[in-house]
């Protein structure tokens, strides 16, 4: 049996817990059950496919790969996004997870003020073949600054603009918009006929952090001063998140049953034609997976304001995306742990799995392989390399996400009720966020 983390990370992850959205999951041991054996390691794979078969299909191959090289058998459970960081934290706060993990990216802070994961030092970066073999804004999403990342990439994202070419050919219009007026402009044209302009989740709390982020920086707000104060309820945020839910409370260019959205729904509603954009990271796997062909969709960058390109500051157009590939500190099989890191990191294998997601390998040398060249992963790269900013890597990330991802949500709710979302009403929700965090 594992022991159980010290008293003052139980402290922080139940703070965790209590804005943690998801209240299902199964118990902390359900996935990850006391492992004693040198030669078995327990693997909590986040849901990255279409849906959980899929992630089984493509992981099952590589990990019986592993375990010929080296004798060790993975035993795999994906968990589905809703619930992964309940499931998570209540490893954290038990002591009784898993061995090795994924984490999405924007989390690191928080599990990492826990103690519950390994810090990734000289000494275990050497272990895996080197931290220099990583993508510099990757390793600057495992942690926060100063400190021995909590997690290893695995893999990169960032959010672009999809669009149906066929729906856009449709409507007379020759190019995806550029800045959200033009959005606005050319959404208005295609949400006609009982087809939408865009396609949005206003169910996912995730999305909407993602969403409002960007919006924040393109208004030069922040959602966390200098200090880590919380500054949720700012000018520049207040209209940042208005902004957002009035592309449908004020704009008419998503339709108001995508409040309820959630798990991939806005993807199928592209892929079935009922939409003509989506914002999204990494979304050509899915698209497939629902019966569109190479070719049915075209990939821009996210929209900027009006007069800019993207790029740093105002013009940031994506969060930094990816998911991590942690180790619980009290595994009993170490070394074990150590080596599967390394395997799933490792120049081919990065290969073989972002392949197979869609995704941008974090390791520079995988990434030279013709497949990451294609017109949708070179938005996706440029927009990482050149555009996108990590979300703030504050212990309180997690609560963060937790807070403002359902004031957006409870402000599409508004706006799909067909009452007003103004100034006033955004802030007030905003206003509650902030005052979450300090309870």
């Amino acid at each position: 049996m594992r022991r159980t983390r010290a008293a003052a990370a139980v402290a922080v992850t139940s703070a965790l817990l209590a804005a943690a959205t998801a209240c299902g999951g199964g118990s902390a041991d359900s996935g990850g059950a006391s492992n004693t054996a040198p030669k078995e390691l327990t693997y909590w794979a986040s849901n990255q496919g279409p849906d959980i078969a899929a992630d089984q299909a493509t992981l099952g191959p590589e990990l019986k790969k592993f375990e010929q090289q080296t004798g060790i058998k993975v035993k795999l459970e994906v968990v589905p996004w809703s619930d992964l960081l309940n499931r998570i934290l209540a490893a954290t706060a038990s002591g009784q997870g898993p061995d090795v993990l994924n984490i999405g990216n924007t989390w690191s802070s928080s599990l990492q003020a826990t103690g519950a994961l390994l810090p990734w030092d000289a000494k275990n970066f050497d272990a895996i073949g080197g931290k220099d073999r990583f993508v510099a804004s990757a390793i600057g999403s495992a942690g926060a600054t100063g400190k021995d990342p909590a997690a290893v990439p695995l893999y990169s994202m960032s959010y672009a603009l999809y669009y149906n070419k066929k729906m856009f050919r449709d409507a007379g219009v020759e190019k995806p918009p550029a800045t959200w007026d033009e959005m606005v402009t050319i959404g208005q044209k295609l949400s006609k006929d009982g087809k939408w302009a865009l396609g949005a989740e206003g169910s996912n709390l995730s999305n909407n952090i993602h969403q409002a982020f960007v919006f924040s920086k393109q208004h030069g707000a922040e959602f966390f001063d200098g200090a880590g104060k919380p500054t949720f309820d700012s000018p520049g945020n207040v209209d940042a998140v208005k902004q957002y839910v009035d592309l449908m409370a004020k704009d008419k260019i998503i339709a108001p049953g995508n409040a309820e959205y959630d798990k991939n729904q806005s993807l199928q509603d592209f892929a079935n034609g009922k939409t003509a954009m989506v914002l999204w990271q990494s979304a050509a796997t899915s698209f497939k997976a629902n019966g569109m062909k190479e070719g049915d969709w075209g990939v821009a960058p996210v929209p900027v304001p009006a007069g800019g390109t993207p790029g740093a500051g105002k013009n940031t157009n994506s969060m930094v995306a990816g998911i991590n590939m942690a180790v619980f500190k009290n595994t009993d099989n170490i070394d074990g742990a150590l080596k599967f890191v390394k395997f799933m990191t490792s120049d081919e294998e990065q290969k073989v799995l972002n392949k197979s997601y869609g995704s941008i390998p974090p390791v520079k040398a995988a990434q030279t392989d013709g497949a990451f060249a294609t017109d949708d992963l070179t938005v996706l790269r440029d927009t990482l390399g050149t555009s996108a900013a990590p979300l703030p890597q504050v212990p309180e990330e997690s609560q963060f996400e937790t807070a403002v991802g359902t004031a957006v949500k409870e402000l599409f709710a508004e706006a799909a009720a067909g009452n007003p979302v103004t100034t006033e009403s955004v802030k007030a929700k905003l206003t509650k966020a902030q005052q979450q965090m300090s309870k």
